[in-house]
């Protein structure tokens, strides 16, 4: 009997060790590593860390909202309210006398009033540089002949585009002669032997060209007409007495 009342108690410790390991073994078998492995694969935040703990998520939102206080666009909303709760109020009619007072306005004269515009046309012109045997470009605009409505003498005129700025300034005197430039029939060549373009009188020798030879026939047409028309007026200009 001694022997059974001995080997008794070694089988219930054996028993009770048994049934004591499943709980001692019952949080590793858990399905936390497999939770904690998805959790390695993504970012680990502080509002994670903060969460064990308990309370980190409010703290977290409370920083990002004073964060967003500073730069975001909170303040700059709480700001616009705040503007239009404080108003500036009107302030009063305030007039100040100027320190310049502007005259009238001064029209400029261009010594084309008294003309009519007897012919118009777009070209280029040219002018020939004595010193190094070569053209020089003068400007390219609207190529003009005015007739003066008091004398009835005809000049040439021809501004710059956009600088309005003179490039030929002449009358058409009897002496000049229209030539055609060597090689193309869309450009005249004349000398002018008082051209004061540049303020004053100058002998020089201009070529003009034109978009085709069609408007450069109509150039030649209006400059022989004019020479014409003023030749009989230096005519009749020079058989007058003087007083």
């Amino acid at each position: 009997m001694s022997s059974t009342d001995n080997t008794e108690p070694k089988v219930d410790e054996t028993k009770a060790a048994t049934e004591t390991k499943p709980t001692e073994t019952k949080p590793t078998e858990t399905k936390a590593p497999a939770a904690a492995s998805a959790d390695e694969s993504k970012p680990v935040t502080s509002s994670a860390v903060f969460s064990m703990f308990g309370g980190g998520a409010k703290k977290e939102k409370k920083e990002e909202e004073e964060r967003g206080d500073v730069s975001g666009s909170a303040k700059a909303q709480r700001e616009a309210a705040k503007g239009e709760e404080d108003e500036a109020p009107e302030s009063e009619d305030v007039h100040f006398e100027p320190v310049i007072k502007l005259t009238e306005k001064v029209e400029t004269k261009t010594n084309e009033e008294l003309e009519s515009q007897e012919f118009k046309m777009r070209a280029k012109l040219f002018k020939f540089i004595k010193e190094s045997s070569e053209w020089k470009e003068r400007g390219t605009g609207d190529v003009r002949l005015l007739k003066h409505k008091e004398n009835g003498k005809t000049r040439l005129v021809m501004r710059r585009d956009k600088t309005l700025k003179v490039c030929a300034n002449h009358y058409i005197v009897p002496e000049m002669k229209l030539s055609p430039n060597v090689g193309s029939d869309r450009s005249w060549v004349w000398n002018a032997a008082a051209d004061v373009s540049e303020g004053e009188p100058e002998a020089v020798t201009l070529a003009i060209r034109f978009a085709n030879s069609e408007n450069a026939n109509l150039f030649k047409d209006a400059f022989m007409k004019a020479q014409k028309d003023n030749e009989a007026i230096f005519k009749k200009t020079s058989e007058e007495p003087s007083s």
